[in-house]
């Protein structure tokens, strides 16, 4: 390997880092401000865990490791694991061993921390991309095989052209059914939000309630959520869009609570917010992470969304040192 030093994150490394992962993923190009945004100011940014290689004094890859500081939920801080959201290595040295490199310093840093086991890259709340994808990256498919990462499961991308789009009429027929028999749909009223927090975080994902908490306060409008109310006017189920980066056409999150389902009110939803994303100028809606054959994914073939792309979750153990399985 060409003389090169694999250090610790230090202040001033931002804009190379992101300025070198374009180059070496230049269909997932980064920009400093996001990379600033998803990673360093990140709750749980540790910069002891963002592995950095340096040739004559130029970046030229990175690795970077982090556990949590701060639980998703109550106290839980997962102290088993860790994540390695992301890696990369420019195209001008890979072939030298440097991708087995940083990887290894980057898991080796979680295993002086106590970690037993590492994913890639299903790291909440801040990930560029769910997992893997192979098709894309087979060079790094490889690399993470041969490192010990094993498939834990699948998560699919889908994306849908919103051009001419209009609210079926069998929706519309729907809406207009569930309306009679007493339910409502609209958006939710700032003290609304607090139910609808707590939904989302007993009834689906922690992280998708601190996603809507941290949307609302950040100024995200009340009119990119609709819910849908039971005839008592309790909050059912929702759909939105805008909540992660302010990205208008993100879809997401969505949920119906499981004693509602088979009634409607989620391919209700999934349309009524289609549609408010048309209005606010959206050509397309996109998301980053289902089940393909989830019920949410069925739904969502069934609207017209076609799969993007198919990321793998990735896990290895990390046994002490000098262990071997």
């Amino acid at each position: 390997m060409t003389d090169v030093t694999i250090r610790s994150f230090q202040v001033g490394d931002g804009p190379a880092i992101a300025a070198a992962w374009t180059a070496a993923a230049p269909a997932d190009p980064i920009s400093y401000q996001r990379f600033r945004d998803l990673f360093l100011l990140d709750r749980n940014f540790d910069a002891a865990g963002l592995q950095v290689a340096v040739i004559n004094d130029q970046i030229v890859g990175a690795a970077y490791a982090v556990r949590r500081l701060i639980a998703v939920d109550a106290d839980d801080l997962e102290l088993d694991s860790g994540w390695i959201p992301f890696f990369f290595v420019h195209p001008d040295h890979r072939g030298a061993g440097l991708g087995r490199a940083l990887l290894t310093a980057a898991t080796d840093w979680l295993r002086s921390h106590g970690r037993t086991e590492v994913f890639f890259s299903s790291y909440t709340p801040n990930y560029f991309l769910p997992g893997l994808d192979a098709a894309r990256y087979p060079e790094a498919s490889r690399l993470l095989a041969g490192l010990g990462f094993q498939r834990g499961y699948d998560a699919v991308a889908m994306d849908r052209t919103l051009v001419g789009y209009a609210i079926p009429d069998e929706v519309r027929k729907r809406i207009d059914a569930l309306t009679a028999d007493g339910y409502s749909f609209g958006t939710p009223t700032s003290d609304e939000l607090t139910a609808l927090i707590a939904i989302a975080g007993a009834e689906f994902n922690p992280d998708w309630a601190r996603a809507i908490r941290e949307g609302a306060v950040s100024g995200l409008p009340l009119d990119r959520i609709v819910v849908a109310r039971a005839p008592g006017r309790e909050i059912l189920g929702w759909a939105m869009h805008g909540t992660y980066e302010g990205v208008i056409d993100r879809f997401g999150p969505f949920g119906v609570l499981p004693s509602s389902r088979g009634t409607g009110l989620g391919k209700v939803l999934l349309h009524l917010t289609l549609e408010r994303m048309v209005a606010a100028g959206a050509h397309g809606a996109w998301f980053l992470w289902t089940g393909e054959k989830s019920a949410a994914g069925q739904l969502y073939l069934k609207t017209g969304f076609d799969i993007t792309r198919t990321f793998t979750i990735l896990r290895a153990p990390l046994l002490p040192a000098g262990e071997k399985e």
